[in-house]
């Protein structure tokens, strides 16, 4: 006989609406899941043992309760939870589905007794929380699970947006960008032999790569850093930038500048442009206050 491979839970907490609490965790694979027993306790019922399949075949409620909602009462997922201790338990979703079959029989005029009317508070008091944030935001709030999403998730984006080894070197921004920087400052455009502003740079970061998704700005630092007692970096940021997404947005990024720049008379003029085409952040305006950051493209 094979035996089953069980899921274990790495993050557990518990969700806290007004008088109940709800021990949840979240599995390996994903999976949000309640405990086995707060299916039942947070409804408003007493009792221990198999509660939650008196739910299941509850008389009054049971017309009001799907087959797949049955089926997923009557066969809960088996877990380790702490300490590797076998624990039961369901996906968080079928407490909202419960909640929402319970009201559905409150609204019917099915709902006779005073227990059943318990179910029916409580089972009201979750769906209005679930209705403001969501049961699964909950879960993950609970147990720490959100801040690991989020990191899984911004390391999946820069897995497809960064290249794992740096591309060799491209003209990526053209003159005719630089040129326009100088005007709008007001200038004078350097010569062959002279080198641009060191200002340059931190201009780019705050209008280019600033604006590239959230996390990719301090990746590129992180794989391209100023060696150690020079003032420049060695490679230019956008040759960590994959060939398939991250170059193909900057390019489309830059082109977008270039045409707030042509309708632009000075570089304030450009700030406010600027802030109405990305609002999601306002433009630094002060760059010297910040000082020269040798990051120039």
């Amino acid at each position: 006989m094979v035996e089953e491979k069980l899921e274990v839970a790495p993050f557990r907490g518990a969700i806290s609406i007004g008088d109940i609490s709800i021990p949840c965790f979240v599995l390996e694979n994903g999976t949000r899941v309640i405990s086995g027993r707060s299916l039942t306790t947070s409804i408003g019922m007493k009792g221990r043992g198999q509660g939650a399949s008196r739910i299941a075949h509850h008389k009054t409620l049971k017309p009001f309760i799907d087959e797949a909602l049955s089926l997923a009462i009557e066969n809960p997922i088996k877990f380790y939870g702490i300490g590797k201790k076998l624990t039961t338990g369901y996906e968080a979703t079928v407490l909202q589905e419960l909640c929402e079959s319970i009201l559905k029989a409150r609204d019917s005029g099915a709902l006779k007794t005073k227990q059943e009317f318990r179910y029916a508070h409580f089972a009201d008091v979750l769906i209005r929380s679930f209705a403001k944030v969501g049961i699964i935001a909950l879960v993950d709030e609970a147990t720490g699970y959100q801040e690991f999403r989020d990191r899984d998730e911004l390391n999946k984006l820069l897995s497809l947006y960064l290249s794992e080894e740096r591309l060799k070197w491209a003209k990526t921004f053209p003159d005719e960008f630089y040129k326009h920087i100088y005007r709008l400052k007001g200038w004078r455009y350097p010569t062959s032999t002279q080198k641009r502003t060191p200002f340059l740079g931190k201009i780019t970061n705050e209008i280019v790569y600033k604006k590239l998704p959230l996390g990719v700005l301090e990746e590129l630092k992180k794989r391209n850093p100023v060696p150690p007692g020079k003032k420049t970096r060695r490679w230019k940021h956008f040759q960590f930038l994959s060939e398939d997404l991250g170059n193909p947005d900057l390019r489309n990024h830059l082109l977008q500048l270039i045409t707030l720049f042509k309708i632009s008379t000075s570089w304030r003029t450009f700030e406010r442009h600027f802030a109405r085409a990305f609002p999601e952040d306002s433009l630094q305006t002060d760059l010297e206050d910040h000082g020269i950051a040798m990051d120039d493209d």
